[in-house]
């Protein structure tokens, strides 16, 4: 069904090139849209219209059409004005509300075959069935893109996407739940991840108005069949997941620079548990204090370069120095060394995703 905004943006754009008034009323007497104030006077005529078997008629002084969708009545047209030509207005516009009704059938089909390629619900027989009748093409690369806006969207939001890509029917614009918005885009043969990336942060750039906080995007790998579109959806999600575990400063995340951060999701979190257990029996890396804390995050950034680390963090040398000796008698790890280095890393992930999953639980 056509939204009554793009009702009202059709009419409002005719009666800007006609100069005449235009009015759609459904089958049950409620104006959807009108240039022209007190609408209502016109609605018993035109559900006395709706009985009527003609197709077009005049009704105190307006002329009054139907409008059909595969020969079931879904609105009312009523065109009002001086000039001789409202009847030919009447009939512009009446044909243009009837073509809108078939694009948007077809983008609504076309929806409906998206939702359930992205959620695995069709048949491999179905998925080529379905596209060949849809006129969509299955060996083209393609990737997905997931833009959650942690908030219930709304149709504006929706339109804004689809708006950026110029309605270009190769491309899917959707949504599977309340907060997130799908786009399954067709990617050329010399674009490149580099270019997705530019993609993504150009669709940020279209929620600017929100609070930058709550808008994530992320994006799965390139597949080059419509079969595997699903894979790049799962990845996309999966990359939105570890994105807010690991990478909380991102705003975009790709599948493809997850890292190891994409083989910790995937750990079970009782095993996670054992791991933490066995390198610090008790202890856990988020008992340490926020002193600590820094101080390895730094000397991770700067590759374990001890002169560098003290530098940035305005300390001496040999204090650095002691506090990796404090840290290595409490936990048996060396920082200095890379596997001991390693394990810390590792287990720092460990924690911060054996915590975002017991938030979810709550």
């Amino acid at each position: 069904m056509i939204s009554n905004q793009i009702l009202q943006n059709t009419i409002d754009g005719l009666k800007g090139i006609t100069r005449m008034d235009l009015c759609i009323i459904d089958t049950e007497g409620k104006v959807l849209a009108a240039t022209f104030p007190d609408t209502e006077i016109y609605v018993n005529s035109a559900l006395a219209f709706v009985e009527s078997p003609a197709d077009s008629q005049v009704v105190q002084g307006c002329q009054f059409f139907k409008v059909f969708d595969e020969h079931q009545l879904e609105y009312i047209l009523m065109a009002k004005g001086d000039s001789e030509g409202v009847y030919m207005v009447g009939k512009i516009a009446s044909f243009q509300i009837q073509n809108l009704l078939v694009a948007y059938k077809e983008r609504f089909d076309k929806d409906n075959f998206v939702k359930n390629l992205l959620l695995d619900n069709l048949l491999l027989v179905d998925i080529y069935n379905r596209a060949k009748k849809l006129h969509i093409d299955t060996e083209v690369r393609r990737v997905v893109f997931i833009v959650e806006t942690n908030r219930e969207k709304d149709g504006n939001e929706l339109e804004k996407v689809r708006g950026l890509f110029g309605g270009k029917s190769r491309d899917f614009i959707t949504a599977v739940d309340e907060k997130n918005i799908i786009v399954v885009k067709e990617v050329g043969d010399h674009e490149s991840y580099e270019d997705l990336n530019k993609t993504a942060e150009v669709i940020l750039n279209l929620f600017r108005d929100h609070d930058s906080r709550e808008i994530h995007i992320a994006y799965g790998t390139i597949v080059g069949e419509i079969k595997e579109v699903s894979r790049s959806y799962k990845e996309a999600r999966m990359a939105l997941d570890v994105g807010k575990i690991f990478f909380e400063e991102r705003r975009v995340v790709a599948y493809s620079t997850l890292g190891i951060g994409r083989l910790i999701y995937q750990l079970p979190i009782p095993l996670c548990k054992m791991f933490i257990k066995e390198i610090f029996d008790r202890k856990s890396p988020d008992d340490f204090d926020e002193e600590t804390l820094t101080t390895i995050n730094k000397f991770f950034e700067n590759s374990l370069n001890v002169s560098e680390t003290s530098r940035q963090l305005y300390i001496h040398r040999n204090t650095l120095v002691y506090r990796l000796d404090k840290l290595q008698k409490s936990t048996g790890l060396d920082l200095r060394v890379f596997e001991d280095a390693i394990t810390f890393k590792i287990a720092l992930m460990v924690v911060k995703y054996m915590k975002y999953m017991e938030s979810l639980d709550y």
